[in-house]
């Protein structure tokens, strides 16, 4: 989710090796023989401040998606393990919420700085876990810890509204914390959504109880541990792991009181729906299908490089990546060289930095990609470039792998069009003109996001104003705005009253009480002064 190419991420020149302590063709060796040879550890929970092992016994495995190799074992978290964190959430919440909006400030100011510091482990773990090369791990890392420096900003963002409405009368609100939050995570920012979810709750005076992606926790754990050595009060951060059962856990809670969600349809559906029925708050990012329309008029070199970055960076696992091209006119022409520059990716594990495209999560994963490319073909697209027996280097022979795989010729009804395919498959159509990009474009159920190439002022001036979609690129391929703005998916790509970080993030996390007061100016009462600094805290 960066507003930047993925290949300047990628690109070997800009990975330091040299700061892992090896150089790249070592480092990949002994990453995969010492892997070999390490025992799987077992994730544990955060609660009351505690990290503890789980009493279930029933586990989900993590594994890496390049090797196979199992790394960890994490817990469905027991009964009465999820009702004490809830219960522990519940009381820590009676303290942080008295505590001043300074104090909380400093706590994050604190877990930013530990967040810098520790990048490059983060970003280890993520590369293990979920598979993403280096660089793009460390922009996982940064584009949460851009968050984090925003919620640090919490006195600004707080401040509420006054007006003196009579003599002597005033009218003002004051925006509070509703109690416990809970954040659910999906796996493909291990890092970037928790950094989302839980810095902001605390900051506003929640408490926060977060369930990882099951899939790749390690990077949500040590986040967990900085924001203990940050200060965090026990109680005010925890941590539970667990499927199905710890998501229902946390739509019926009744101490919970708002749920954040990013990850499918079907799970954001469920979530939603079940949460609501219960009275809780919800937010819920959802699934896309980003569309890049390509003007004739647009600059090729730029418009090409931005678009391949933006459909095969990161495997195609984002929910904002420009897996649909629309090219409009005589740009369908540029179809032979976005193949040429996609077959110049390589493909391979994280940890080389020579590689463009790590493998994606899962072997399930795998074979639902290779089905959706398959469909495309059975119902008539063209197959430009098939990435499904993509070559890697050796030891990489059981890895997740997908090439960079490109159709065109792709139709509306198509299935390969109508969903998700979450892989780095780039699906091309061709119109006449900008008003039926705008029409296809709206048509799709999807409204995360979308981006325009073109010279013309005019042309985008008109794209931004016409198209339904929740967040525009103008000659920017993956417009995620900063945190001193909100991620603004919509339509089907949200379900929810109040988008996520930004001044839209303080607003799913607080209520607004407005308070009339009359302090009548004859009761004023002499004092004597005080020459002391005061210090609010």
């Amino acid at each position: 989710m960066h507003s930047v190419c993925l290949r300047q991420l990628a690109h070997p020149s800009r990975m330091n090796s040299s700061r892992l302590g090896l150089n790249p063709t070592t480092l990949l060796r002994t990453l995969s023989t010492s892997a070999a040879k390490r025992e799987p550890q077992k994730a544990q929970l955060l609660i009351n401040g505690e990290f503890i092992d789980s009493r279930t016994d029933k586990w989900f495995e993590v594994h890496n998606p390049a090797t196979q190799e199992l790394v960890s074992l994490v817990p469905q978290a027991t009964p009465d393990e999820l009702a004490e964190a809830a219960r522990s959430a519940s009381h820590a919440f009676k303290a942080w919420r008295k505590t001043t909006v300074l104090s909380r400030q400093r706590k994050m100011l604190d877990l930013q700085a530990l967040i810098r510091e520790n990048m490059d482990k983060l970003a280890n773990n993520i590369v293990t876990e979920q598979g993403k090369t280096f660089n793009d791990a460390k922009g996982d890392v940064l584009r949460g810890l851009q968050v984090v420096e925003a919620a640090a900003g919490i006195p600004d963002f707080s401040m509420g509204q006054h007006l003196q409405v009579s003599r002597d009368m005033d009218t003002y609100t004051i925006r509070e914390p509703l109690g416990v939050t809970a954040g659910i995570c999906p796996f493909n920012f291990p890092a970037m959504i928790p950094l989302w979810m839980f810095p902001l709750a605390i900051a506003t005076g929640n408490t926060h109880i977060l369930k990882p992606s099951e899939r790749d926790p390690g990077a949500t754990m040590m986040l967990a541990k900085l924001a203990i050595e940050a200060g965090i009060p026990p109680g005010v951060l925890n941590i539970v792991h667990g499927g199905v059962d710890t998501v229902n856990f946390i739509c019926d809670d009744p101490a919970i009181k708002a749920i954040s969600f990013v990850g499918s349809d079907h799970a954001g559906k469920h979530i939603h729906d079940r949460g609501n029925q219960n009275g809780k708050r919800v937010q819920a990012n959802l699934g896309a299908k980003n569309h890049g329309v390509i003007m004739p008029d647009a600059d090729k070199n730029h418009a090409l490089n931005q678009l391949v970055g933006a459909a095969f960076g990161a495997a195609g696992q984002r929910c904002m990546a420009l897996s649909t091209v629309v090219f409009v006119g005589e740009s369908k022409q540029w179809q032979d060289e976005i193949v040429k520059r996609a077959q110049e990716l390589q493909v391979g594990s994280g940890f080389d930095p020579k590689t463009d495209v790590g493998p994606v999560i899962s072997p399930q994963a795998l074979d639902r990609i290779h089905s959706l490319i398959q469909s495309g073909v059975d119902e008539g697209a063209e197959l430009l470039l098939d990435g499904r027996q993509v070559s890697v280097a050796a030891g990489l022979e059981k890895g997740n792998f997908v090439g960079p795989t490109i159709l065109t010729n792709v139709k509306p009804h198509m299935k390969c069009y109508q969903e998700e395919i979450f892989g780095p498959v780039l699906v091309c159509l061709q119109v006449d003109t900008l008003d039926e990009a705008i029409e296809l474009i709206n048509r799709n159920r999807y409204g995360n996001g979308t981006a325009i190439f073109t010279r013309s002022g005019a042309v985008a001036r008109k794209f931004q104003s016409e198209i339904d979609v929740g967040q525009v690129g103008v000659n920017v391929p993956i417009p995620v705005p900063l945190p001193m703005f909100s991620f603004t998916g919509s339509r089907g790509s949200f379900l929810g009253d109040v988008n996520f970080y930004g001044r839209s993030g303080l607003g799913f996390y607080t209520s607004i009480k407005t308070v009339t007061s009359l302090w009548r100016s004859e009761d004023v009462a002499h004092t004597s002064a005080s020459v002391n600094m005061p210090t609010m805290q």
